[in-house]
């Protein structure tokens, strides 16, 4: 029923008498509860007829049936099938996660080291204190670093501190702590935890607000190798593709390998543009975003009474008051065209002409300009991202195209349009997951028969820590401090994928890079049909939104629980690197640089990129003619001692798979088998085309599955 009622009759006087009109003299028995302290409402037991009525009553805003609802988390890891109580090790209090990124807000909940131990005595790192920044027993080690010559942005710490909010963040999606009560001004309430909040935290500020040089990234894989991490989370990358050692975090990463130590890599923010892909080195760990069920929609309520559902995170209460509605094309400051002004760019609109009123706008951006004129709220069109909620300066609702011109129509025809941006709520998305539209799409653009990304994980309308040394959006004229944030990007799917590589590996403390990688990839979250049965997990990935398959999701969604569980790993170490180097014509002098071993390239027959031992399959071609290609492979039993795998193929029309054996029979943990697939890809008149199929080693327990894609490209 909306706010208090003013004077002195009493909320639950009016409670009882509206229930009263309802259902009679039996209203009083029936009410179960008043709020009368902040809001006013009632709880009664009624009918659905009562219920009916009751919604037609006069100051009545809403009536909703009493439902049980369970307790929320930052929902990514739970969506995911992923709870806090999951089976645990007590090693996962040893895991140190190395995190690259603009370092951290130690005073966060997220990072408070109640109830932990030293550091693991195996730690070398140190921690680089300073007046503004200690560590703890939850942050073990804290660095930063700055190139000579290179300056900082005004806002910058010269410490490990963050200024910027990013590093806090990811960190926390990977290592935080349960903290109750976690929201963005009451956004997103519930709990929020990292997926391994055991673990240890070391911090490497590689970034500023100005960037994040070659010589940093170089430099703290250089200490965090020596330090002692078990895992690096980097959620850092350019803006084109390089060759692998061009690449300061191939490189790092390659040596990290070597050590034991996996990468956990962001895939880039450059999608949905085919090959946007930049970390691709078949080393690391390759990240996707994917969304989950929970969006943020802010409603758009007309002065004709419409209602249209836009995008955004917005924190901003107008009240439902209406404001006058212009449109930024008839509002150009002086000497500034309207066509500039539809945009809304920079210094195009005219502040007497804008003040109080809500203003429409053709582009979405950060509602800069918009503040600078002193805009009530703004309504943006935004056809470029339609699947993920930004925070902006003012109130503000993203729309799409066909709902910017109905309301282009309410504005031409109503002689005082108005209008009203709602505080944002929380919806459901049926369809989640699927990919984001930003997040880089292969075909991996250095080497094509190496699928890239390798996985994906969350990472749309994420709930974390942030640094309290900015604001919600960073920009000039936001004035929000806050110690939880909203944020999207790959940046925040690489740790989801970091915290389950930790998962794993407090599981497996002497597996590989690659054995772990493995895991993650052949127990993803995806499903499969064939004649003989049905395999499946929660949440598989929404093919149908994603046409571009395995280009945008790899492996598909990661599932952290079946992962220390995989039953077969595809194993690779530093030799098999170096093979697929050789193959990719880097010279036997090169990579002895690289290796610092007497390492050397066989003069005669190099071995392809697709005889790289990898958990997936890819055949790339340019032409449209049957082509016909053998992977050989070689997997590890790490399930039962005594079982019997059997391949199960999923070959769509236009795909043909044969494995040689498909049977493969263990008598001992650490055994190793290998086979081949021979994949087909028939003719086709088509350019560009795709052709997803898969199979699955299956032993009765554990499903091994392995995604093979054909492509035709030109």
């Amino acid at each position: 029923m909306g706010d208090l009622p003013k004077g002195k009759i009493s909320a639950s006087s009016i409670h009882t008498n509206i229930l009263q009109e309802v259902v009679g003299s039996d209203g009083v028995d029936s009410k179960l509860y008043s709020y009368t302290k902040s809001f006013s409402g009632f709880v009664a037991n009624l009918t659905s007829e009562e219920a009916q009525k009751l919604k037609g009553t006069e100051g009545v805003m809403s009536v909703f049936p009493n439902e049980n609802k369970r307790l929320h988390t930052t929902r990514s890891w739970d969506f995911m099938g992923f709870p806090n109580n999951v089976n645990r090790t007590t090693f996962e209090s040893d895991i140190i996660i190395g995190m690259f990124d603009t370092g951290i807000w130690p005073e966060s909940e997220s990072f408070n080291d109640q109830g932990f131990g030293p550091p693991p005595k195996r730690w070398r790192g140190n921690c680089q204190e300073s007046s503004n920044f200690t560590c703890n027993n939850k942050i073990i080690g804290a660095r930063y670093y700055r190139s000579k010559g290179q300056l900082i942005g005004q806002d910058d710490f010269d410490s490990p501190r963050d200024s910027e909010g990013h590093g806090t963040h990811t960190a926390s999606i990977a290592a935080g702590n349960l903290v109750n009560g976690a929201s963005l001004l009451g956004l997103g309430l519930g709990t929020t935890r990292g997926g391994v909040p055991s673990a240890r935290i070391a911090v490497y500020k590689i970034c500023w607000s100005r960037g994040c040089s070659d010589a940093d990234i170089l430099a703290a894989f250089d200490d965090a190798i020596s330090d002692g991490v078990d895992i690096i989370s980097l959620s850092v990358g350019g803006l084109f593709t390089k060759d692998y050692f061009d690449d300061s975090i191939a490189i790092g990463a390659f040596h990290a390998m070597k050590n034991g130590i996996l990468t956990s890599n962001s895939a880039g923010n450059y999608g949905p543009s085919p090959a946007s892909v930049t970390n691709v080195s078949p080393w690391s760990l390759t990240v996707a975003a994917t969304t989950t069920d929970r969006k943020f929609v802010t409603n758009v309520k007309l002065g004709n009474g419409e209602l249209y559902e836009g995008l955004s995170i917005n924190t901003f209460d107008l009240k439902n008051k209406m404001f006058p509605i212009i449109y930024g094309g008839d509002a150009p400051s002086t000497g500034s065209d309207p066509y500039d002004s539809r945009l809304c760019l920079t210094n195009t609109i005219d502040k007497k002409l804008v003040e109080g009123k809500i203003l429409l706008c053709d582009m979405a951006l950060n509602g800069e300009e918009q503040l600078a004129a002193s805009a009530a709220g703004t309504i943006m069109q935004d056809t470029t991202f339609p699947d993920v909620a930004s925070s902006f300066l003012l109130p503000a609702s993203c729309l799409g195209l066909k709902k910017v011109t109905e309301l282009k129509d309410y504005y031409n025809s109503s002689r005082t349009p108005t209008a009203t941006i709602q505080k944002s709520i929380e919806g459901n998305d049926e369809l989640a997951p699927y990919v984001a539209t930003f997040s880089s799409r292969g075909p991996n653009p250095i080497t094509r028969d190496i699928l890239k990304p390798d996985l994906t994980a969350p990472g749309v309308d994420i709930l974390a820590a942030w640094s309290e040394a900015t604001t919600v959006t960073g920009d000039e004229g936001d004035t929000r401090i806050v110690p939880y944030n909203i944020v999207s990007g790959t940046s925040m799917s690489c740790p989801h994928a970091t915290a389950a590589a930790a998962y794993v590996k407090s599981f497996h403390p002497t597996w590989s890079p690659a054995a772990i990688k493995s895991a993650l990839m052949t127990t993803e979250s995806s499903f499969m049909k064939t004649n003989l049965l049905i395999l499946f997990t929660v949440y598989p990935i929404s093919v149908d939104r994603n046409t571009d398959a395995e280009f945008a999701y790899g492996a598909g969604q990661i599932n952290p629980i079946r992962a220390i569980n995989p039953g077969l790993i595809y194993d690779a170490g530093e030799i098999d690197y170096v093979d697929f180097l050789c193959g990719q014509g880097y010279s036997s002098e090169f990579l002895r640089l690289v290796t610092s071993e007497n390492n050397s390239c066989p003069q005669t027959t190099k071995k392809l990129a697709s005889h790289l031992n990898y958990p997936s399959f890819t055949l790339s071609s340019k032409s449209k003619y049957v082509r016909t290609h053998v992977f050989p492979r070689t997997v590890t039993n790490v399930g039962s001692p005594m079982s019997t795998y059997k391949a199960i193929v999923n070959a769509p029309t236009g795909l043909k798979i044969k494995v040689i054996p498909n049977v493969l029979s263990f008598k001992s943990l650490g055994q190793k088998k290998s086979f081949l697939v021979k994949v087909t890809r028939l003719k086709t008149k088509m350019d560009h085309i795709i052709i997803s199929g898969s199979f699955i080693w299956y032993d009765g327990v554990h499903q091994v599955r392995s995604p093979i894609i054909a492509q035709v490209y030109s």
